[in-house]
């Protein structure tokens, strides 16, 4: 039997839905995350199960915040040699300690397909018209979810503090001085290598890498270094290999995760910009946690590790970072 189809009945009360710890220094709350800074440069990242979506935090997905943690350690271990990634250690299953970085003002994002649905999506703007996009020429008549002949780099502007994407170019990251030749040189090869990397072993796995967001950071040093998370579900689209031929020549969107399980569930019973979010019942979210460990077992091809129900997260995590206190 999988894990998806355990019985997940245990864990509906099992949600981290808050991770502060009054003992740790330099707390710093995301959307999903708990930040805290360590005197030593050291950082400590918490990953809450909260599900946030419409510029608000929806509900808590039992062991969400394992999953993700998980999927993001996966990948780091098996791009280590191409990348060096600021991971230090995972003392718990939802928490990583890794080095402390100067983030870099750039995010790069490798597309392999024409798709996407935001703004700064090449689909988005191939459909308004546009066929120079990222310094990138695209030609007419191109399918939407269409190969691209190679995978290219489409950088954007960091967003810090809830700003929004901007497009770039790497004449515009070179004359703006937002990095140097050279570093934008290394960070481009590395993301083109990492990317290849995650393509083949998604392949190997009946998947699809579409496109994927990293984030790099500069040590002490200057040297540059991988961040935050890498090919997990919330900074990659993945679609499934099997399905993918027959349903691009249909016009047909490729089969993919289902992510946005909750959003459809509170878009059918209300406004989720205006109205109040109705209660979200415990079926839906344990509906929802059988699908991000589905997601893990599919990216992995290992079965979902359920953590013991003996005492709460939060408990759990406090006895395992104690040590930093």
């Amino acid at each position: 039997m999988t894990t998806t189809a355990a019985d997940l009945s245990a864990y509906a009360g099992f949600a981290l839905q808050d991770a502060a710890i009054p003992e740790l220094p330099h707390h710093y709350r995301g959307k999903v995350r708990e930040n805290y800074s360590l005197p030593d440069g050291r950082r400590i990242i918490i990953a809450t199960d909260r599900l946030s979506a419409f510029d608000r935090i929806l509900c808590a997905v039992p062991l969400k915040g394992q999953v993700l943690t998980q999927i993001a350690r996966h990948w780091f271990e098996r791009t280590a040699d191409i990348c060096p990634n600021h991971v230090i250690e995972y003392p718990d299953p939802n928490v990583l300690v890794c080095k402390g970085l100067t983030i870099m003002p750039v995010e790069v994002v490798v597309r392999d397909y024409l798709a996407g649905t935001t703004s700064t999506a090449i689909l988005t703007m191939y459909k308004a018209g546009r066929r120079e996009m990222y310094g990138h020429r695209f030609p007419d008549g191109m399918k939407p979810n269409q190969k691209l002949p190679q995978p290219i780099i489409t950088p954007t502007t960091k967003a810090f503090d809830a700003g929004h994407d901007e497009e770039l170019t790497a004449e515009r990251i070179l004359g703006e001085g937002l990095l140097t030749e050279a570093q934008w040189s290394r960070v481009s090869d590395y993301a083109l290598k990492l990317f290849a990397r995650g393509q083949a072993m998604a392949a190997e796995r009946g998947l699809i890498l579409c496109d994927t967001k990293y984030e790099f950071g500069f040590d002490e040093h200057g040297e540059i270094i991988l961040a935050d998370e890498i090919h997990t579900p919330d900074s990659s689209r993945y679609w499934m290999a099997a399905s993918y031929r027959a349903r691009f020549e249909a016009g047909e969107p490729p089969e993919s995760f289902d992510k946005d399980f909750v959003r459809r569930w509170v878009v059918e019973r209300c406004d989720p910009y205006n109205d109040p979010i109705p209660a979200i019942p415990p079926e839906v979210t344990l509906d929802a946690a059988r699908i991000y460990i589905s997601v893990f077992e599919a990216i992995t091809g290992q079965p979902f590790p359920l953590p013991p129900t003996d005492r709460p997260v939060l408990e759990r995590i406090r006895a395992n970072l104690a040590r930093f206190f």
